[in-house]
């Protein structure tokens, strides 16, 4: 079953802050009244994780000029995102919290647990309220881009400001929108 639409459960996890320098708490209260984006990805001190953690930094203060923060989680300890941190080149750059997950408690809420006990590279979009918006789930060798989420973070966003419409494919902010109704059915 589809977790777009539906609410996050509770959790209360560790994490590494690299901002604050510091290792801090994590609850889905801290999701709330925000757009968040979460990025599972199954390993630190990996391949193809630091290089879809650096772009995600790269697009981070344009992400937060949209008013989303951003985290990501891996089935690592907080200890461990800490010494990657202090250690890898491309992840020395994040400044966005990463969620520590050892217990499998997060990537089993979002269905990203693979049968070797790590998350796969699951990215989704969640509401102020708490709500998955979108999701997407790569396979372990393809890594994502980044700046695919900011005109589905858009469009999310136009979408809840404005009830009854739709973004339709390739939407831009000042592009037209449909409002679905009788009227369309076989129209487009």
């Amino acid at each position: 079953m589809s977790l777009v639409g539906k609410e996050m459960q509770e959790f209360n996890l560790d994490a590494y802050n690299p901002k604050e320098e510091k290792f801090v708490k994590v609850t889905n209260e801290d999701f709330k009244g925000q757009w968040t984006v979460l990025c599972f990805y199954p390993a630190d001190f990996s391949f193809v994780c630091p290089t879809e953690l650096e772009d995600l930094q790269e697009h981070y203060s344009e992400l937060k000029d949209l008013g989303v923060e951003v985290y990501s989680a891996s089935t690592d300890t907080h200890f461990v995102h800490k010494a990657w941190h202090d250690h890898s080149d491309a992840i020395s750059k994040i400044e966005y919290t990463m969620i520590a997950d050892p217990g499998h408690l997060l990537s089993t809420q979002f269905d990203v647990l693979d049968e070797n006990g790590l998350s796969q590279r699951g990215t989704f979009i969640i509401d102020p309220d708490g709500v998955i918006q979108a999701l997407e789930i790569n396979a372990d060798g393809i890594g994502r881009d980044a700046s695919a989420l900011i005109p589905k973070i858009k469009a999310a966003q136009y979408v809840r400001k404005n009830p009854g419409e739709a973004c339709p494919a390739k939407w831009k902010e000042t592009g037209e929108t449909l409002t679905p109704g009788l009227d369309l059915v076989g129209k487009i």
